[in-house]
């Protein structure tokens, strides 16, 4: 298993909780880090990583494989909607995919790991 085979979560540590950054990785509970720059967070969560791998092995003699994604999902939506999307990613000279995936990407970053109740 490889670092680069799991998704991390990027975050930023507000000020006043001492700044910088904190990086976790959803499939491995408890593994994370946190660093002043995101190189350096990054690099804090691969040394993590290999630590987590370790303990992991030595006590209970494997390690969960990283979840698989598709890359694919499929959302109903109005079709004024998809007009809209569609007539701003021609405007854009891009595809409505790519549109869809910027927006997401947008939406995430200003919303990071929020909680939600079941």
């Amino acid at each position: 298993m490889k670092f680069e085979d799991y998704p991390i979560n990027l975050t930023p540590i507000p000020g006043e909780e001492g700044g910088g950054y904190m990086v976790t990785v959803p499939d491995l509970p408890g593994c994370l880090a946190d660093g002043d720059t995101i190189e350096h967070a990054i690099e804090e969560a691969q040394d993590a990583f290999r630590a987590w791998i370790m303990a992991e092995q030595e006590d209970k003699g494997s390690v969960p494989a990283p979840r698989t994604y598709s890359g694919q999902f499929v959302q109903r939506i109005p079709k004024t909607l998809h007009a809209r999307l569609a007539m701003r990613a021609a405007s854009e000279g891009i595809s409505l995919n790519q549109l869809a995936a910027t927006f997401l990407t947008e939406g995430l970053a200003r919303h990071p790991e929020q909680k939600f109740d079941d």
